[in-house]
C-alpha cells in the first residue's frame, strides 16, 4: 500500500467517525492516533483536495470564512473499506533513542543513561494519558469505542513494554558502571 493510499486511509477513516475541517481532523489524528500513527498538515491537505476530486469527500456548508468542513461519501465508506481490507504495509522503525545507544560507547555512559531515563518518563506519561483515554472510553456507548479501546490498549502495553526494556536498560548500564569502577579500583601488581 502507498503511502500516499495510507494517508487516504487515515483522512477517510476519521471522517468516517464525523465530518470536520481539515485541521480538527489533523488534530484528531494527533490525538486519537498518535500513539501509533502521525499524518502532517502537509499530507491531509492535499489527500482531502484529492479524495474531493474523487467524489470519495464532500464540502460542506462552511461554519466560518476559510474554514471547510468535509464530509466521507458512500463512495468514499466503500473506499475506506477497501484499503482497510489490504494487508497493513510494513515499516522500518526509526527510534533516535536507540540509535543513539547502539553507538553509545561514543556517547558516553551518563549521557545514555539520560537518554533511558527520559524515554522512561515519556512511557510513564503516555501510559497515564492512554488510562485517562481508557477511562473516558468506559463511558462512550458509540459504536466506534470498542475499537478504539482495542489501539489504546496497545499502546498501553507498548507503554509497559518501554517501561520494562528502560529499567533493564538502567540495569545494564548501572553493570558497566560497577564494572568500570571495579576496574579503576583494582590494584596493580
Amino acid at each position: 500500500m502507498a503511502a500516499s493510499d495510507q494517508t487516504q486511509m487515515a483522512v477517510l477513516g476519521g471522517l468516517s467517525i464525523a465530518p470536520m475541517t481539515g485541521y480538527a481532523l489533523r488534530e484528531q489524528i494527533r490525538d486519537a492516533l498518535g500513539q501509533f500513527w502521525a499524518e502532517s498538515f502537509g499530507q491531509i491537505y492535499p489527500a482531502l483536495a484529492t479524495l474531493e476530486r474523487q467524489g470519495l469527500i464532500e464540502r460542506q456548508a462552511a461554519l466560518r470564512a476559510g474554514s471547510s468542513t468535509f464530509a466521507i461519501t458512500p463512495q468514499g465508506s466503500a473506499r475506506l473499506r477497501e484499503l482497510l481490507a489490504e494487508a497493513p504495509q510494513p515499516v522500518k522503525p526509526r527510534n533516535g533513542v536507540l540509535l543513539r545507544l547502539f553507538f553509545g560507547r561514543q556517547l558516553g555512559e551518563e549521557a545514555c543513561r539520560r537518554l533511558v531515563m527520559n524515554t522512561r518518563a515519556k512511557a510513564e506519561a503516555e501510559l497515564s494519558g492512554l488510562r485517562d483515554i481508557r477511562a473516558e472510553l468506559q463511558s462512550d456507548t458509540g459504536p466506534d469505542a470498542p475499537y478504539i479501546l482495542l489501539t489504546v490498549l496497545a499502546g498501553e502495553h507498548s507503554a509497559r513494554a518501554s517501561l520494562a526494556w528502560a529499567n533493564e536498560a538502567l540495569g545494564v548500564l548501572d553493570g558497566i558502571s560497577g564494572a568500570s569502577a571495579a576496574g579503576s579500583s583494582a590494584v596493580p601488581r
